[in-house]
């Protein structure tokens, strides 16, 4: 089975007019945007303030905007939440080979030739970040679609809609050193007279709520309130679970989407197989995405998306101060929540 990006199967065919529709819809946006309060970026520009969460201006922010008027969302969706550096493309990769596992082989496999943001879409980045509307109607069922939206500001047909959501949140220290990394490659690559972040700026950053899709704590509550409202809807998964037991994971998600193992998968070793080919070694050393000539939908090579994968390194880049600091806070945020790092 032949496999498409689901990006580039939703494009429809526009007219002149319909274009230049779009384009007055995205010019709505950008009025808007330009009225809206910033602070200081990680990448490349400034942050934006909207519905009391931080995005990258014209870019990804006309695209949340586009979401939240156009998407239409199935009861069969299935949408993998996160904010950013939080293992999103390992969970893409999980949940698309998941999903997918009866229509492909594991060694023709879409993984082993395209990267896991090409096979699950982010909504705001991949599908709605530019300025033609795209089609996601065009696409069959299950959907797969990942999105960074704070879970506040979702949009209305999600929120209403049946479909599937996993949440996976991750260590904010872990998230924080990761986020410096990834931010400061934009940054080198589109602003490359603006010099790189200092941990220290990125700390300050964090810290105060001013990171992409930021504040990490609020985004992290939103979902953890909503998965004790709705279980049986919202699964809420810790990266750091996930690494420490992956075989029990992989089981717990396959159940939630809907797609759980079978007693003869489980004798066939199906579930180390998925669990070897989503590995971080694997996927990071495929040809795709370690050339820099592939380029993501957010224009910084694939490889971008592979550092380390580690529990912990934060250990290796934060001073003790930090480290108190980010504690307190996040004890003071979480304080009467039954889950901790």
């Amino acid at each position: 089975m032949e496999f498409t990006p689901p990006s580039k199967r939703c494009l429809p065919t526009k007219s002149k007019e319909e274009e230049e529709d779009d384009e007055r819809v995205y010019q709505t946006y950008r009025n808007l945007i330009s009225t809206l309060p910033t602070e200081n970026g990680w990448s490349s520009s400034n942050l934006v303030l909207y519905q009391g969460s931080r995005y990258v201006p014209n870019n990804f922010l006309q695209g949340v905007m586009a979401v939240q008027q156009h998407f239409k969302a199935r009861p069969t969706d299935i949408l993998l939440t996160a904010i950013p550096k939080s293992g999103t493309t390992w969970m893409k990769a999980l949940i698309f080979s998941i999903v997918n596992r009866t229509h492909y082989d594991f060694t023709t496999h879409p993984l082993l030739t395209h990267n896991p943001q090409d096979c699950v879409p982010t909504l705001e980045t991949n599908l709605y970040r530019k300025t033609s509307i795209t089609n996601p109607d065009l696409l069959p069922s299950p959907r797969l679609f990942s999105t960074h939206i704070s879970c506040s500001s979702l949009p209305k047909s999600i929120i209403d809609s049946s479909c599937q959501i996993v949440y996976i949140c991750r260590n904010p220290k872990d998230v924080l050193v990761s986020n410096r990394y990834f931010g400061n490659k934009i940054r080198a690559k589109f602003n490359k007279d603006q010099p790189l972040l200092s941990l220290a700026e990125a700390f300050q950053l964090f810290c105060k709520g001013a990171s992409p899709f930021g504040p990490y704590w609020e985004h992290v509550l939103g979902f953890w309130k909503a998965s004790l409202e709705q279980p049986e809807r919202i699964l809420f998964l810790k990266y750091e679970d996930l690494r420490s037991n992956p075989l029990v994971y992989l089981r717990k998600l396959a159940q939630h989407l809907g797609y759980p193992f079978s007693l003869e998968e489980e004798k066939q070793g199906v579930l180390e197989k998925i669990l070897n080919l989503c590995s971080f070694q694997n996927l990071s050393n495929l040809e795709v995405n370690k050339n820099p000539d592939k380029v993501s939908h957010v224009g910084v090579e694939y490889s971008a998306f592979f550092r380390k994968g580690q529990v912990g390194d934060w250990k290796n880049h934060l001073t003790a101060d930090m480290i108190e600091h980010i504690d307190r806070i996040t004890e003071q945020k979480f304080h009467g929540c039954d889950f901790s790092f």
